[in-house]
């Protein structure tokens, strides 16, 4: 899209304007404002600027004529952080699968989801907040507009992410201006049901003002003045998920719990999961003993009255049950929750469309220099490498034969589902759709296996609380 900035900073995105003679596309673009938060995040991008609506492109199309899969993957990074140029993500091993694989860059934190009345009132659409979700659905747009050049077929795409990314896929899958746009959806780890909630307009419209008030500048047109690196740097002192999506009338016409309830979203297949270990012990514990009294303790803080019904269902008898209970209850927190209420309400509503979930399993192992031993769970974004079939691109671990072999079945897996909607196909462990009355989740790993569900307890139990 154009560069989002001057009078287009917190405007939808704007169709690129046309150009003369060829265009070199040679070097990642630029990654979008953002603070150097996660170490694990490694860049290509030409730098960082406000200019960064690019996307990238693989593809092992030798005519336009091929009409194979596509792949969008948009980053993660909690709307925060994240760019389409990491390694992680790169597109060549899905690509030689025979897939057109896109990254995707969208506008994040103050510069992706700031809601101000001014803004809302400047807007043909009426409100704000929601750009980097914009961001998203331009490019798929494009894709549609744009993709069968590149041999990929617009009426075969599949969008992934994780994380924030999975979120966004959640988003796009519930927005009236892009769920015609996708024919599969992939998720790993979070959704709009609890990860990233998006808030009702009036409350995000009254952080903006607030921070316009906080930072001397009242009015849109002196926000709009605030050199970029100026206005990045001032967002330190707000917590990471201040600047949040909105449930704007727009983009989100009802909140998405109730528009998935609802049926209202995307009727495509979906594939999701998440990983052993999204949060580690002291996500819930901060740092207590892991006692039966310790995790009670904890537990009660957490939520009150109800905290017998949490306390029945993650066993807490002795130490050992502890340290697991703490491990799931912070990770269900965090992604494993809302993941599995996206499930069950696709499950539920979703046309019949199938439903296919996973849990990653496989930890990392230690890393080449010796100064981080083997993970002892699958912790929150170890699986993208592995999905990718990127492990080659990561120097940081030393990767064992058994991470290629997690790696191949779980590519596969992707890519077939990616083509034809059914993660299955030779080579493989079968993998039945979710069944309601017999639910079976697919454990990826060393040894990848099909088991029973063996959590929904824990789900049921926080849904029906609807305090996460």
């Amino acid at each position: 899209a154009q560069p989002p900035v001057g009078d287009l900073r917190w405007q939808a995105p704007q169709p690129v304007e046309n150009w003369a003679g060829v265009r070199a596309a040679e070097n990642f673009g630029p990654r979008c404002m953002q603070r150097p938060l996660f170490s694990d995040m490694m860049f290509r991008s030409d730098g960082m600027s406000e200019d960064c609506l690019y996307l990238n492109v693989w593809t092992p199309a030798r005519s336009a004529e091929e009409k194979l899969p596509v792949l969008i993957y948009f980053y993660g990074g909690g709307l925060f952080t994240g760019d389409g140029s990491e390694y992680r993500y790169d597109g060549e091993s899905m690509a030689r699968e025979g897939i057109v694989t896109l990254t995707v860059n969208y506008r994040l934190n103050i510069f992706g989801f700031f809601a101000h009345p001014e803004l809302t009132a400047e807007a043909d659409y009426n409100a704000s907040s929601n750009y980097g979700f914009l961001d998203q659905t331009a490019a798929l747009q494009w894709v549609q507009d744009n993709i069968a050049a590149f041999g990929g077929d617009p009426d075969r795409v599949t969008i992934a992410g994780e994380s924030a990314g999975s979120v966004s896929v959640s988003a796009q899958m519930i927005s009236p201006l892009s769920r015609h746009l996708i024919a599969g959806a992939i998720g790993s780890s979070g959704s709009l049901m609890g990860t990233l909630r998006a808030g009702p307009l009036a409350e995000q419209e009254a952080k903006g003002v607030a921070f316009g008030e906080e930072e001397r500048a009242p009015s849109l047109a002196a926000l709009r003045q605030i050199p970029g690196d100026e206005l990045l740097e001032k967002t330190k002192k707000y917590a990471w998920t201040h600047f949040s999506p909105a449930i704007d009338g727009y983009v989100f016409p009802e909140s998405p719990d109730a528009m998935f309830e609802a049926g209202q979203q995307a009727k495509v297949p979906l594939l999701l999961g998440w990983n052993s270990m999204e949060q580690g012990y002291n996500g819930v514990m901060g740092g207590l003993p892991p006692t039966p009294e310790s995790f009670q303790t904890v537990v009660r803080s957490l939520y009150g009255d109800q905290a017998d019904e949490i306390l029945a269902v993650y066993l807490h008898t002795n130490e050992e049950e502890v340290r697991t209970s703490a491990i799931d209850l912070a990770g269900d927190r965090f992604t494993a929750f809302s993941t599995w209420k996206w499930a069950d309400l696709h499950l539920k509503t979703g046309g019949g469309q199938p439903v296919y979930r996973y849990l990653y399993a496989r930890p990392r192992p230690a890393s080449r220099d010796g100064n981080t031993p083997a993970a002892t769970g699958a912790t929150h974004s170890a699986e993208i490498e592995y999905a990718m079939g990127n492990l080659s691109t990561n120097r940081v671990y030393d990767w064992e034969p058994e991470d290629y072999r997690a790696s191949d079945v779980f590519k596969a897996y992707y890519a077939n589902f990616v083509k034809t909607g059914n993660p299955n196909g030779p080579g493989v462990p079968a993998w039945p759709m979710l069944n309601a009355n017999k639910p079976q989740v697919m454990y990826i790993d060393a040894e990848t296996t099909l088991k029973p569900e063996q959590h929904a307890a824990r789900y049921r139990v926080l849904n029906s609380l609807n305090v996460h």
